[in-house]
């Protein structure tokens, strides 16, 4: 707690400075941390108390009732802990940011680009659960046909707006495997699908260093937006993408009506996922010095789904299954991301 307290009293005394307002965006976005900073301070500040109260209590005990009624307190008590350690573990230095979350689909074909989809419903659900809001910025469908004529997404970037969106969802991260009997097999044969996520933090466009998108390092496009079935939303090519050079990633937006709006968002983006690969540089490097085994980046399957010949969800980092697929599909993710929160901070 005493290194969030001093990166409050920094927020507070950057706050206090002459001019603090002439940067509007950047003044709400400190304005925002140190709210946060302050209600986890004081949250933090609250359970010390409460669990300092309930020792003195059972130290003093001499009857069960009593021993039961503090037992109920004890528990109650544990889930607002339990709920709180999330904050201990998202200590980086992005987590607190929203996120992007970006879905492609992998090997499956048809099958495939329908998992992009369930995937993205999935972690819509997730994001109501979370009271966060979320928006799409691009979206590649595929073509209609088979089952109800469903039309499905080659990838999908979404925009995800709440505290800790970043450092809660960052580990989603990798390959998600998908079994089942094919909606689109007319033998009703079992098929297996892929789909890569991929989260990266949403970086604000102040954030941005000269050094990290150089000019002479970017390849900008445009294109026509599009919508189901590859129709053309907008007669002008007011959809940006923008590739970086040196690393081959890429990033797009087709969400606003005009060209430098969604140039705007493509370079935030593509600044995030810049950030995100020098993590992962960062995080492998550690791994090595400690002697542990590391995987490719974006290659690692992390989880699946099992629909048939028996349903199971199993995530292959932590072990953590569950054998209720469709609650999972559903949005009821918390113990996949609780659990490698914590084995990620081992």
């Amino acid at each position: 707690m005493a290194g969030k307290q001093n990166e409050l009293k920094q927020i507070e005394t950057e706050m206090q400075k002459p001019g603090f307002w002439e940067n509007t965006e950047k003044a709400l976005d400190l304005q925002k941390q140190f709210n946060a900073l302050q209600q986890t301070i004081e949250d933090f500040s609250a359970l010390a108390k409460e669990v300092s109260d309930l020792k003195e209590l059972y130290a003093l005990v001499d009857n069960a009732l009593l021993a039961e009624e503090l037992s109920e307190k004890a528990l109650v008590l544990l889930k607002k802990l339990q709920e709180k350690e999330k904050q201990i573990f998202l200590s980086g230095k992005y987590d607190a940011n929203d996120a992007v979350l970006l879905i492609q689909a992998g090997a499956g074909g048809r099958d495939a680009e329908d998992w992009v989809c369930l995937l993205l419903k999935m972690y819509q659900k997730y994001c109501e659960r979370q009271h966060w809001q979320y928006q799409i910025l691009a979206q590649d469908f595929s073509e209609a046909g088979g089952p109800e004529d469903r039309v499905g997404l080659k990838e999908v970037e979404m925009e995800i707006k709440g505290h800790f969106a970043y450092g809660l969802l960052k580990k989603e991260t990798g390959i998600h495997r998908l079994v089942r009997i094919s909606p689109f097999s007319a033998k009703q044969l079992r098929h297996t699908s892929f789909a890569r996520v991929e989260v990266i933090p949403r970086i604000k466009q102040e954030q941005i260093s000269v050094d990290l998108l150089k000019p002479s390092d970017l390849k900008i496009e445009t294109f026509r937006a599009s919508g189901p079935g590859g129709q053309n939303v907008n007669r002008r090519e007011t959809a940006v993408r923008i590739t970086h050079l040196p690393t081959g990633l890429k990033a797009s937006s087709q969400k606003e009506r005009y060209q430098p709006a969604n140039k705007k968002i493509a370079m935030e983006l593509l600044a995030g996922k810049i950030l995100r690969l020098k993590e992962q540089e960062k995080e492998q490097e550690l791994a090595k010095f400690r002697g542990q085994r590391t995987e490719a980046a974006f290659g690692h399957q992390i989880r699946s789904y099992i629909m048939q010949p028996y349903q199971l969800v199993k995530d292959h980092r932590t072990g953590i299954e569950d054998s209720d697929v469709q609650k999972v599909l559903n949005g009821e993710i918390d113990k996949f991301i609780q659990a490698q929160l914590k084995l990620s901070t081992c």
